[in-house]
């Protein structure tokens, strides 16, 4: 049973042709049209993701990858088609995205995992095993505004990765912290899958997408051109 479903998606955005507010400010007080020109990000895209499965997004830079990370996170809507998901969808996709500068990391990890969907008593019981986890240690009660910027990401990812959930989106975020702790990481997102939590990765690191996912669907301007083998979908983006 497919845990999600991209179902002949297409999504376009503005693109203005101006080149700052003031130009645009100034060209509407000349009484000037703002030309805008419509920019097709995806072009009737359609997949599924089996329940458990490990899939790789994969393309070049502008090729549409996070903006159907986003869709299925539900951040965006598509204009055409549909986007269907089965059971709790957690997205590494702007980590920390709910954290505030001026509480402490104590407070963020009930902030952030609360936005995340977990309830009061899910994070008391998940509290020490999220800290631990970040390496943040001695500084959890200090405000995240004085975090150094690997900290921050530590802390946001663990809050992540502890959510109980059934499907994970991750954009770009192992490339945060030190070796040791990609490494963590890729273990801790290993673990998940062979619970049988549904994982759809964006990624430039190669490597990293090999060892994590078994299938890579490769999307070039917006449309995607091969559904398949990971190893096969790494030849498919640079042929």
């Amino acid at each position: 049973m497919p845990s999600i479903i991209v179902d002949h998606v297409s999504k376009r955005f503005l693109k203005r042709n101006t080149h700052s507010f003031k130009e645009a400010f100034v060209g509407w007080i000349r009484g000037k049209k703002v030309r805008a020109d419509k920019f097709t990000a995806l072009d009737d895209i359609s997949f599924q993701v089996g329940e458990g499965e490990s899939v790789a997004i994969m393309g070049l830079n502008g090729s549409g990858k996070s903006t159907t990370l986003k869709l299925i996170s539900g951040v965006l809507e598509p204009d055409s088609g549909r986007v269907l998901t089965r059971g709790r969808v957690a997205g590494l996709i702007e980590v920390g995205a709910g954290f505030h500068p001026e509480l402490s990391g104590r407070e963020n990890v009930y902030l952030n995992a609360a936005i995340l969907g977990m309830s009061a008593d899910e994070i008391d019981a998940r509290f020490d095993e999220i800290v631990e986890f970040s390496e943040i240690g001695e500084f959890i009660d200090q405000e995240v505004k004085h975090y150094s910027s690997g900290m921050f990401m530590r802390l946001a990812f663990s809050v992540a990765i502890h959510v109980e959930l059934d499907i994970l989106l991750v954009d770009e975020v192992l490339s945060v912290g030190d070796a040791p702790f990609r490494a963590k990481c890729s273990a801790k997102i290993k673990e998940l899958t062979s619970r049988g939590v549904t994982m759809l990765v964006v990624s430039h690191n190669v490597n990293m997408v090999q060892d994590l996912c078994q299938r890579g669907v490769v999307i070039k301007k917006g449309k995607k051109v091969f559904d398949g083998p990971v190893a096969e979908a790494v030849e498919a983006m640079s042929a």
